[in-house]
């Protein structure tokens, strides 16, 4: 390589991309924080700082110390404290905590201890404290059974549920100097009969209102319901919901009305989930409900409601948009309507000023306040290639139009027939965006892929986010089929075009697209070598073993039990006597959602079909890998499997990966 020729990014520089994330306004509209993800190859791990920009001053700068995580950032009412999430504890068990910190004065003073950390939390709408959520406490009787018998636990019967809590920052300080424990905090809820998620607070300070499951149990999600409390007196109310209920709610500025996401719920749940949310808003003083957006065919969640209006984000395909909704139903937007995904928005409560974090095509996130972009991470592509990314479509075999995010090398000839790498998002409820982001495709390293030679197709199949409701349920009972169809005739339509070589072709994903990777490698021949990335491979013993189990219920339309014949016709392990395509296999040792004998099933199925197969578990892992060495290693695996299959490059010693 001539010593001025560009590259690409190396793997390592994929992964020290920064991540912004978090951002929130000051209520004066002055100063912005956020959350910066950096790798730290020094210690091996990820690291999360808030970071303030000062408006006045032109000032960006991290809260220190810098070797301490902060996340999580809230801007005090008065606009002059910063709030944030900070982890302590023994090396092993650290837990995070309310900080806060003044921007001229004091460094971080810790608020909380609690045992198992905060989850979320809240500023007290004069600034004197917090309402946030934690824990409930162990019970009396379970820690003497505990000295008792030893430890052992009830499956679907006992739970610690998430409790709301408040806090007042003066008694913290001065309990600090009487050297008292525990005096200052006051639980609002007792944890026994439901499990809080999501809150906010009206702005008197009055009600609280809150999303909680009878448990934390993942099954329980259905379940949910709508509290409001009125915190002086201690009275709780539940709403009557009859909604599946999505992850936001908020207070109109007199505290009269509530808006939150919900989709219908019916008996027939199995269909119904399958569906996109609308906005609800809710009188507490007449109970009357009025749907404003029952014409947006698109999950929409309300970020927070200001005297203009609610601030809302919603998808649109690959776009990601936020406005302004007022009560009649009208939106003004606030972000362009093309070219855009907003991750995250902050408003003031006058609705004048606000700030967002934005990556646009081929680019990733930058922080703007008032639409100025006021961080420049995108330095990290000057001097180097970029691939380019742009939105394609084509019919699948039943006429369902497809898009999907196709990279193209930055020398790109159309006349040149390409080795095809197939990227498949998991989900399925989630998309492919043309962005750059470790935290979308953390695992495949698409610009390295590009390097090598390769073009990338990565499909919207059905069942993905931000094409409609009739999109989303049109994968309901056929799971996996449907799905290649939609991955193999992307292929074909690349194939025809003249770029993609149909004998040089391989396909990866993760989760829901290992999955469907894993359904490539048992039902078709039609590519060369296949990735399978914490993948179900059999829908029966991965019913049983999943935390999620109504899940699968909700897309197969039934349980193994009352129907197995549509369980087998979709799950990979049915197909395997026909598997004849190199497969890597990767699976995080400890992921929940996605279990490790589903990993175990396709290799041995695998190795007895005498298919070129390798296993590898991650040791500690669950969905993601929390070291950047380990993000190293899965990458390096996938490049040296795709170079070897397809490009016939030698195979090196993954031991060694």
């Amino acid at each position: 390589m001539r010593m001025n020729e560009r590259t690409y990014l190396s793997i390592e520089e994929i992964i020290s991309l920064p991540t912004l994330s978090d951002t929130n306004i000051s209520d004066n509209g002055k100063n912005v924080a956020f959350v910066k993800k950096t790798a730290s190859w020094k210690d091996n791990k990820y690291r999360n700082h808030v970071w303030i920009n000062e408006k006045d001053k032109g000032q960006c700068y991290p809260l220190p110390p810098e070797d301490i995580d902060s996340t999580s950032p809230i801007w005090s009412p008065d606009s002059s404290v910063i709030a944030y999430l900070s982890p302590v504890g023994d090396r092993d068990n650290k837990k995070n905590q309310i900080f806060v910190k003044s921007i001229d004065g004091y460094s971080g003073v810790q608020i909380t201890d609690e045992k198992e950390g905060v989850s979320n939390f809240k500023w007290e709408p004069a600034g004197k404290g917090f309402y946030y959520v934690a824990q409930s406490k162990e019970a009396e009787a379970i820690k003497i059974r505990k000295e008792r018998y030893g430890e052992f636990h009830r499956i679907g019967k006992e739970y610690q549920n998430n409790c709301l809590y408040y806090i007042e920052i003066e008694k913290v300080i001065q309990d600090d100097k009487d050297e008292h424990e525990n005096s200052v905090v006051y639980q609002l809820t007792d944890g026994k009969d439901f499990h809080i998620h999501v809150f906010d607070i009206s702005n008197d300070g009055k009600k609280a209102v809150f999303m909680a499951t009878p448990s934390p149990n993942m099954g329980d999600y259905m379940n949910g319901d709508l509290y409001i409390l009125d915190i002086k007196a201690g009275e709780l109310q539940k709403l009557n919901i009859d909604k599946l209920l999505g992850g936001s709610v908020c207070f109109s500025p007199d505290g009269s009305k509530i808006c939150y996401s919900a989709s219908i719920r019916e008996k027939d749940y199995y269909k119904t989930h399958i569906q996109d949310s609308t906005l609800v808003i809710y009188d507490i003083n007449s109970g009357g409900l009025t749907l404003p957006l029952t014409d947006f065919d698109s999950t929409v969640i309300p970020l927070r409601w200001t005297v203009k209006g609610i601030l809302i984000r919603w998808q649109n395909k690959t776009n990601y948009l936020i406005g302004m909704l007022a009560e009649n139903g009208t939106v003004e937007m606030l972000s362009e309507e093309a070219d855009s995904f907003i991750m995250d928005a902050s408003i003031t409560m006058d609705g004048n000023h606000i700030s967002y974090n934005k990556a646009i095509t081929n680019e990733t996130f930058e922080i703007y306040l008032d639409d100025k972009k006021i961080t420049n991470e995108n330095r990290f592509f000057k001097g180097k290639l970029k691939s380019n990314r742009e939105i394609i479509s084509w019919q699948s075999s039943d006429g369902h139009e497809i898009e999907g995010v196709l990279s193209t090398p930055a020398e790109f000839d159309e006349n040149k027939k390409y080795p095809l790498l197939v990227v498949i998002h998991g989900g399925p409820a989630w998309a492919s965006f043309p962005i750059f982001s470790d935290c979308f495709n953390e695992k495949y390293p698409i610009e390295q892929f590009i390097e090598k030679g390769f073009i990338v197709l990565e499909p919207n199949y059905r069942g993905s986010s931000g094409y409609g409701n009739e999109f989303l349920k049109s994968n309901y009972r056929k799971l996996g089929i449907a799905n290649y169809d939609d991955v193999i005739s992307g292929v074909d339509k690349l194939v025809d075009r003249g770029i993609a070589d149909k004998d040089r072709v391989g396909v990866m994903g993760w989760s829901n697209g290992g999955y469907i990777s894993a359904f490539c490698s048992t039902y078709s021949s039609r590519f060369k070598a296949i990735s399978v990335g914490g993948g179900i491979t059999n829908w029966i013993t991965h019913y049983v073993n999943t935390d999620i189990p109504y899940y699968i219920r909700m897309y197969l339309g039934n349980n193994p039990w009352n129907d197995p014949e549509i369980y087998a016709k979709t799950s990979p392990m049915t197909y395997i006597k026909s598997a004849c395509t190199p497969t890597l296999i990767q699976h995080g040792e400890k992921d929940a959602r996605v279990p490790t004998p589903n990993a175990y099933e396709l290799y041995q199925g695998l190795k007895d079909m005498e298919v070129d197969t390798e296993l590898i578990i991650f040791k500690g892992m669950a969905y993601s890998p929390d070291q950047p060495g380990m993000n190293v290693a899965i990458m390096k695996q996938n490049l040296t499997w795709f170079s070897h299959y397809i490009l016939g490059e030698s195979m090196k010693d993954t031991r060694v990966l």
